[in-house]
């Protein structure tokens, strides 16, 4: 939203006043409390018939000091509000000194100095040390704004027909690019967009977004918490070119500011404040297979399914029923389509006991149709959001009458628990949480009635995704839940995993999801997967592989289509060639495979630092390379791994190796960078390199199943690696059992969780007769 026509001119039907000077600074218990009316005041008369900003700053934690602008405080403090520190509120002591500069209050390693010239209103934001200014409020850059414009105050004395904003606009440094903002599929640096933090059903290929979190990281080693679930407009360097303006409806804005320097310390301190993800069990890691959306399949299709990837060496691991699991008209009923599937919990119990698949996970949603078996109950006990005047709330838009859970509604919470019980005691192992975003905010009424309408949009995906995965927590455990979630809000990275939405079957499509994952990965959420081939419409068999080889390289992995299936035989008439579909996805799978204590080992370390283990932006390990901050078509995994994804039928890519040493993963050659590089490449590889002082642990080679013994047979590759350099060893619980380590003269210690014949290798990987390092190419 914007608030102004220009530098020179205020927006039309737009009344604004700003936060002239600070004229008064109060201490506070946890900090600074400024007054600062809407003009100056130089004369006992300018003190009349003016509005006034209070600016609360704040110090709850080492790093992070929290601003809020109130115009006025009678407004009540409306639900619903976010769960920070979910691990419980840190005690910390805020320091506030006044000297000639100005007065400053210090949480930790960030302080903000209040300007101490008359008449002057600035907040410069610094490391404590001051040997960093990250940004600042200037002249002009709080304020409210009415509209339609006022034209005299006693119109304020009825608010019914006016909207009331608060905004602050913070300092864009030179070469100063944001990110974030949740899971955003358009241009990664988000400098020069206007964004709407407003969950919706948008596609991957529209400013939309199902996944909107009010955080977004600056390349100058700071953060931004927007702390509302309200929409919130962001004009990021798009109304003023060197400021990023944060707006919402209301009395009252809140942010805070979180420091590094780098971005993993802001990271690590956001999920401090926002919570941090749980871990995920290792068969998540595998290869998910599902029925598709609309496509027609019943027990004979899923067993087929099944068969023929084992038939073609791919193991899948978890098989997905999408919606049509239950009977159409009746979503969500929670019941089996018993035409279908007359005997669901033994199906289910055949296709584990024959091996053919380790877990099953349905598609659910938390919208109730009218002819489904829940309704009548959900109805008649309250479970359903209301209309004020007493109706449950019900539209025809995708389920003919259907109605919306009430998760505010204890009951309704239980109920919805039970019915899932009802599920895991048929054998479903964990959720796809699918849809959330389309939550009504007119003529509505929730069961807690000191939640805002409007701020329950965005947080109800928080409250929905929360219900299912603790309801996985109390059946399976606290670290063998997994949801498939489609809607988030800031914290609901607590619940993983989420996946990226409905995209196309074209390369376009895939880069937006690959902008989309690195984006939301950098908001915290360290688990993210995406449709391998595209959701929407019909893959070529090229884009269908190079997706896959994509796709098994994000930390977790799913083939889903919506009318069409994407076993790999259907997508290029069975084409067995080492070249084709199926021989394609058996060997990324096999590598994901190899991968596997690497990946859990990694995954652990992003849920301890509140970081994404796949997709993450370069940026993240090598903030101080500038180039770093704009790479939106590669990825690291991990610390040490960084893939390109191909989007050319053709295979040429074109990619960035920042400073170091750098080892391709098929041929153990090595690159120098920093430097952009050409390469082509056949549909069994990419660019993918290990980073120099690596050590690289390795499955056995043959292995087929995301479980397996991680300790047993593994192959030690050493990257150029130096003393000090470590890996992990974990077992297939994800528990660490202890720390490979190079000594000085280069020998590797900590081997004792060790078993088996297992090798080390002190160039590179053992390469063996791979025909995939063949078909690559340098150009």
């Amino acid at each position: 939203m914007k608030f102004r026509d220009g530098m020179w001119m205020v927006a039309e039907g737009m009344r604004v006043e700003y936060a002239e000077e600070v004229h008064d600074i109060t201490e506070t218990e946890k900090g600074l409390s400024l007054l600062c009316p809407s003009k100056k005041i130089r004369s006992r008369g300018d003190t009349l018939n003016t509005s006034t900003l209070t600016i609360d700053l704040e110090a709850p934690y080492d790093g992070i000091i929290s601003v809020e602008t109130t115009h006025w405080a009678g407004a009540a403090r409306k639900g619903p509000h976010f769960d920070l520190f979910p691990q419980g509120a840190p005690k910390f002591e805020p320091k506030i000194t006044k000297g000639d500069k100005g007065t400053t209050l210090s949480s930790g390693s960030i302080s903000a100095t209040i300007s101490p010239e008359e008449h002057n209103f600035g907040i410069q934001f610094h490391s404590t040390d001051k040997s960093k200014v990250l940004t600042s409020l200037a002249a002009r850059s709080v304020g409210l704004a009415y509209n339609p414009a006022t034209s005299n105050p006693l119109q304020t004395g009825d608010m019914r027909n006016f909207k009331h904003y608060i905004f602050t606009q913070t300092n864009l440094g030179v070469g100063e690019s944001v990110h974030g903002l949740g899971e955003r599929f358009g241009a990664f640096n988000k400098v020069g967009q206007s964004i709407s933090l407003w969950n919706a059903d948008g596609g991957t290929s529209s400013d939309q977004a199902y996944k909107n979190v009010s955080f977004w990281l600056s390349s100058r080693g700071y953060g931004i918490f927007i702390d509302t679930s309200a929409r919130v407009e962001l004009e990021i360097g798009s109304e003023r070119c060197c400021r990023a303006q944060t707006s919402v409806e209301g009395q009252r804005l809140k942010w805070y500011i979180i420091y590094g320097p780098t971005p993993k310390e802001v990271l690590y301190r956001y999920s401090v404040l926002t919570g941090r993800p749980n871990r995920v069990p290792s068969w998540s890691y595998g290869l998910w297979l599902t029925t598709s959306f609309t496509t027609n399949y019943d027990e004979a299709t899923v067993n087929s399914f099944l068969e023929g990837m084992k038939e073609r060496d791919t193991q899948v691991d978890v098989f997905h029923y999408d919606c049509f699991w239950m009977k159409g008209f009746k979503w969500t009923d929670f019941v089996f389509d018993s035409e279908k599937f007359p005997d669901p919990k033994a199906q289910i119990a055949r296709l584990k006991s024959s091996g053919l698949v380790n877990k099953v996970c349905v598609w659910i949603n938390p919208y109730i149709a009218q002819h489904g078996a829940a309704f009548k109950e959900a109805a008649e006990k309250g479970y359903l959001v209301k209309r004020k005047n007493g109706d449950v709330w019900q539209w025809d838009l995708w389920q003919a009458g259907m109605g919306l859970v009430d998760f505010t509604n204890p009951e309704a919470v239980k109920w919805y628990t039970e019915c899932l019980n009802g599920l895991f005691d048929q054998g479903v192992d964990c959720i796809k949480t699918d849809f959330g975003e389309r939550i009504p905010t007119l003529d509505v009424e929730w069961h807690d009635k000191t939640v805002d309408a409007h701020k329950m949009h965005n947080f109800y995906a928080f409250l929905y995704n929360k219900v299912v995965y603790e309801a996985l927590q109390a059946r399976y455990g606290a670290e063998e839940a997994v949801l498939f979630a489609r809607s988030a809000c800031a914290g609901t990275q607590r619940f993983p995993l989420v996946w990226g939405g409905d995209c196309e079957s074209t390369p376009e499509a895939m880069a937006e999801s690959v902008r989309g994952g690195l984006g939301l990965g950098l908001c915290g959420y360290a688990f993210w997967s995406n449709d391998i081939g595209g959701f929407e419409g019909y893959p070529a068999p090229w884009i269908y592989k190079r997706w896959v080889a994509f796709g098994l390289l994000c930390s977790h992995s799913r083939l889903h289509g919506s009318s069409s299936y994407r076993v790999p035989w259907v997508i290029d008439n069975d084409d067995r060639s080492e070249e084709g579909c199926s021989r394609t996805l058996a060997k990324w799978t096999a590598l994901k495979t190899r991968l596997m204590p690497y990946l859990i080992a990694q995954g652990n370390k992003a849920v301890e630092q509140g970081i994404p283990l796949s997709l993450r932006a370069t940026c993240i390990e090598f903030p101080e390379d500038p180039t770093a901050w704009y790479l939106d078509r590669q990825f690291m995994i991990g610390d040490s791994l960084l893939a390109a994804p191909v989007f050319d039928e053709g295979g040429e890519v074109e990619f960035y190796l920042p400073k170091g040493k750098w080892t391709c993963f098929f041929t153990n050659k090595v690159r120098e960078g920093p430097g952009w590089f050409r390469e082509k490449h056949g549909f069994g590889s990419l660019p993918l390199y290990v980073r120099e002082n690596t050590v690289l642990v390795l499955g056995k080679p043959g292995i087929r199943g995301a479980v397996y013994d991680y300790q047993e047979d593994v192959e030690v590759c050493f990257y150029h690696a130096q003393e000090g350099a470590s890996a992990d060893i974990v077992d297939n619980d994800g528990k660490t059992l202890g720390t490979l380590k190079v000594a000085a003269d280069g020998t590797l210690e900590g081997t004792e969780p060790l078993k088996g014949k297992w090798d080390k290798s002190d160039n590179g990987r053992k390469l063996g007769d791979d025909s995939n390092s063949k078909t690559i190419k340098w150009l």
